[in-house]
């Protein structure tokens, strides 16, 4: 599950404001980001028998956990990591400025300083979200949170559960639901979650390669099946 953002109150409308404005605050300055020379340039061959290494947004993501790793920085990456995907899910305007070609790297990287100086995000977390903003690498940020939520959990014994519903679920529901998980599974489940509307109803929960579907959605297109064969 997301860390609840912090600061998120007023700050979809804040963060609007700001990508709206294209900011007038100067570009990020260069920095030593400690991250590995692979990525400024991405030239490298990437040899590993690590299937997230076969992916851009993985290998961001494995650099990423290193660095928090060496430096003892998990906790705060996830939390930032997490604020940083909150506003991406409320805001169509912080969406925008992430995945939209058409904004200039100057004014991507303008904006995305002044939104992570708003949130608190600094340190790791905002040296690798401005490295993704020069190398034109932001529109894959969703991606390589997922990878580094997986790396996190992989490295403390949990299983990764994407769970899809209708409407956003309450403390009890997710408490009940990684209940049910961890009793079937057998290891605690770590649970990220996402509302999609188009369900209408229950939940569709992915563990791995399996995948439960229990919404309205499917059991309505099952039932039009069946009525077809009895018409």
């Amino acid at each position: 599950m997301c860390p609840t953002a912090h600061g998120m109150r007023g700050a979809e409308g804040d963060a609007a404001s700001i990508v709206r404005r294209r900011f007038s605050v100067g570009p990020a300055g260069a920095m030593q980001t400690g991250f590995p020379h692979l990525f400024l340039g991405e030239s490298d061959h990437v040899a590993s028998d690590d299937p997230m290494m076969a992916s851009m947004a993985g290998r961001y993501a494995v650099a990423l956990f290193e660095l928090a790793k060496d430096q003892k920085k998990f906790e705060q990456v996830e939390r930032d990591l997490g604020t940083f995907q909150a506003m991406i899910d409320g805001s169509a305007e912080m969406r925008r400025l992430v995945l939209s070609p058409v904004i200039s790297a100057e004014d991507q990287s303008k904006a995305l300083a002044s939104i992570l100086q708003m949130e608190g995000i600094s340190g790791l977390t905002a040296n690798f979200l401005n490295l993704l903003a020069r190398n034109r690498r932001l529109f894959a940020v969703s991606d390589m949170i997922k990878s580094f939520r997986a790396l996190l959990s992989r490295e403390r014994g949990e299983v990764n559960a994407d769970v899809a519903s209708a409407h956003p679920l309450s403390e009890g529901q997710l408490q009940q639901l990684s209940d049910t998980l961890r009793t079937s599974i057998g290891k605690n489940v770590r649970i990220d979650t996402r509302v999609d509307p188009n369900l209408l109803g229950g939940l569709v929960v992915k563990i791995g390669s399996r995948m439960i579907d229990s919404s309205l959605r499917t059991k309505l297109n099952n039932l039009k099946v069946v009525m077809k064969g009895i018409g």
